[in-house]
C-alpha cells in the first residue's frame, strides 16, 4: 500500500531514496483522489523492491505542496536521485502510473 508521509519525512524517503519513488500529492476531500487511491495501492504491490510509493495530504504538508508548486490535485511526481523527473496531474489509469515509473 501506498504510505502517507510528512513533511518531516519526506527528505529521508524521497530525496534521499536510492530508487525511484513515486508521490502522490493528494487531499483528503479530493474526489479524483479517492479514486486514485486503490490504483496507487495495486501500483505499490507491483512496484515493491524496484520503486517507493508515497502519498503527501496537501493539508497536512503544505510547505511540500507550496515547495513543489502543487495547484491541483491529485498531482503525481516521479523523484529519482533527489529531482522531481515526471509529472502527472489528475486520476491516472494503472497502465499511466507505471509509465511514470520507467
Amino acid at each position: 500500500m501506498a504510505q502517507v508521509i510528512t513533511s518531516q519525512e519526506f527528505d529521508s524517503k524521497v530525496l534521499q531514496a536510492t530508487g525511484p519513488v513515486l508521490v502522490d500529492f493528494f487531499a483528503t476531500w479530493c474526489g479524483p483522489c479517492k479514486m486514485l487511491a486503490p490504483v496507487l495501492d495495486e501500483v505499490a504491490n507491483e512496484v515493491a523492491g524496484k520503486a517507493a510509493v508515497y502519498k503527501v495530504d496537501i493539508d497536512q504538508s503544505l510547505d511540500l505542496a507550496q515547495r513543489y508548486g502543487i495547484m491541483s490535485v491529485p498531482t503525481l511526481m516521479v523523484f529519482e536521485g533527489g529531482q522531481v523527473k515526471r509529472t502527472a496531474m489528475g486520476a491516472q489509469p494503472k497502465a499511466n502510473v507505471l509509465a511514470l515509473l520507467d
